[in-house]
């Protein structure tokens, strides 16, 4: 076996509707996953025990958030499905970029990318796959997949969508929201956005102006009125020419949609710390 390596990319969600509170504590939500260029990087290579090592920009940041638990539980989880004696005996690195409890599903991305580094090593059908994914997290099979998805229940149902490159700015905050708080502070004031058909149907068709208008977050309102910073910087992209702003996931980190890289560039220019990518990225649109 020689290394095999994995891309982890990070996520937006053009939508996030969320539908209600279940009985096991969970929510029901809609949403549309767009990965973008934004990535971790995951090796596995031949080893004599399962062990992880974390490097790159954003290491301590995940050390700081409780560190590389999901990758364990993706093992583990993988490890009792294919009915390995023990944990896999690879070891794993994982280059850290994409900033962590930020709502850009950065942990989710590196459980899925370990997952089809390990299927491809044991030759894991992709079917097998689906179901230990929603073992480990409710992202996880979403991004799974590696290219736009319609997830619903919890996540674990997941439909691809066809989609053009749309480029976008991200500004990620120095503070972390659990996503527990979120749907918590949800729960206080539960208000569940519209139908998404018409966004899903302008994003496959490359109508970015429909796109724009119909982007919707439920966890939003929650997060801004504990977090101002979130709703300033929504604002302060939507001033600099965005097409439309949002916060992402559970947040806090907010992002602005813009017409051309030209334009992402200048938006990036205006809102200090934000990043540029675009999504999703050009092998994995359609």
């Amino acid at each position: 076996m020689s290394e095999v390596v994995e891309l982890a990319h990070a996520k937006l969600n053009l939508v996030l509707r969320v539908l209600g509170r279940r009985d096991d504590g969970d929510h029901d939500i809609q949403t549309l996953l767009v990965p973008l260029g934004l990535h971790d990087v995951v090796a596995v290579s031949p080893a004599d025990s399962f062990a992880v090592e974390v490097a790159g920009e954003r290491a301590a940041e995940l050390d700081a958030a409780g560190g590389e638990s999901i990758l364990v539980r993706a093992a583990e989880r993988f490890a009792g499905t294919v009915a390995l004696p023990g944990l896999p005996q690879v070891r794993v690195r994982l280059d850290k970029r994409i900033p962590v409890a930020a709502g850009m599903g950065g942990g989710s991305a590196d459980a899925a990318a370990l997952l089809r580094a390990l299927a491809r090593v044991h030759g894991t059908d992709r079917e097998v796959l689906a179901s230990v994914a929603a073992e480990v997290g409710a992202d996880v099979p979403a991004l799974l997949i590696g290219g736009p998805v319609f997830a619903e229940g919890r996540g674990e149902r997941v439909a691809s969508v066809h989609g053009t490159v749309t480029q976008w700015v991200v500004k990620p905050f120095g503070v972390t929201v659990r996503a527990a708080d979120a749907y918590a502070w949800w729960d206080e004031e539960p208000v569940t956005g519209p139908d998404p058909g018409a966004l899903i149907g302008a994003f496959e068709t490359g109508r970015i102006d429909v796109v724009a208008d119909a982007a919707v977050n439920d966890l939003q309102p929650g997060v801004v009125a504990r977090i101002p910073a979130v709703g300033a910087a929504i604002e302060a992209f939507r001033e600099a020419g965005a097409l439309t702003a949002l916060m992402t996931g559970s947040g806090p980190t907010v992002v602005a949609l813009a017409s051309d890289p030209a334009h992402a560039d200048r938006l990036a220019a205006a809102v200090r710390g934000s990043i540029v990518t675009a999504g999703p990225p050009r092998t994995m649109a359609v």
